[in-house]
């Protein structure tokens, strides 16, 4: 299946304690339907030293969002959008955006 999020994609979040925030996608882990979002859906790790090079403590760090709650930002309204997919004349697959028909892949 086609990812219809990718790493450096700009999303919204749709529902959870960050619902109408915006972020970059970090990383997305397809086979668990998850992504990182840069500053969503922080959480607080307490973390043990671990020799001289890494002192403990508290960590904040992004936790995995589920892909359902998140909205691709639509290129041409900074909206969200729902993503399909448009064959060009080339031949090459790209995602487009529903709401303004803008292509998302250049």
């Amino acid at each position: 299946m086609a990812a219809k999020i990718r790493k450096g994609d700009k999303v919204q979040v749709l529902a959870g304690r960050d619902k109408g925030k915006q972020g970059e996608v970090i990383r997305v882990m397809p086979e668990e339907g998850r992504a990182l979002v840069r500053g969503i859906n922080m959480v607080t790790r307490h973390e043990k030293p671990r020799g001289m090079g890494r002192p403990g403590g508290l960590t904040r760090k992004e936790a995995p969002i589920h892909l359902s709650n998140l909205a691709l930002l639509d290129p041409k309204s900074g909206r969200p959008t729902r993503v399909g997919f448009k064959v060009l004349e080339n031949g090459k697959k790209v995602r487009v955006a529903k709401a303004s028909g803008e292509v998302i892949d250049a």
